[in-house]
């Protein structure tokens, strides 16, 4: 049986979207550190998504990533909402540190193939848009700002360290495969 790059493609992001989600709900769930700083590792799905994706797609994929979620961690649509904020919001983000239109098309935003800088950047955004998002939805108000901006900027810091060790990882692996 021969595999199209584009079935190898398919197979591979819903081996990431299972293992991402797998482990959001086993593992990283479970860890708050300071009762403030809560890694949301499954958001690497919606950042590694190739950039030509149509709207229409990326929201739906988002959207369904973020309920997957919910459904584990019992959080009644707040990382559906989020995530689908976060799939309309990231093109715009990752064309801040893509210097013209033409270089984004195509493009798979991985370490690899946008380079280190930039991707540090860029999922850091991410990451901190995410934060954002998912801390007020959590908080609904706004009455408690040292704790939601506590909260936000913890996250994000924990998520993105995350984030750049698991895209180490990949890149890691697949280099050695090559």
């Amino acid at each position: 049986i021969t595999i199209t790059p584009m079935a190898k493609t398919l197979i591979q992001y819903i081996l990431l979207y299972i293992v991402l989600v797998l482990l959001q709900a086993l593992v990283f769930n479970r860890i708050c550190i300071f009762n403030v700083a809560v890694p949301y590792i499954f958001i690497l799905f919606i950042i590694r998504l190739p950039v030509s994706l149509s709207i229409n797609a990326l929201l739906s994929v988002s959207f369904a990533i973020g309920l997957t979620v919910d459904i584990f961690s019992d959080t009644l649509g707040m990382h559906a909402l989020s995530c689908t904020l976060l799939g309309l919001l990231r093109k715009p983000i990752l064309s801040l540190y893509m210097p013209r239109e033409d270089d984004v098309e195509g493009l798979i935003p991985t370490m690899r193939n946008i380079g280190f800088p930039v991707f540090l950047k860029y999922s850091f955004s991410v990451s901190l848009v995410y934060c954002i998002i998912i801390s007020a939805v959590q908080m609904l108000t706004f009455s408690a700002s040292a704790i939601l901006l506590l909260r936000m900027v913890g996250s994000t810091i924990l998520t993105s360290l995350i984030i750049w060790g698991i895209e180490c990882l990949i890149n890691s692996g697949s280099a050695q495969r090559l």
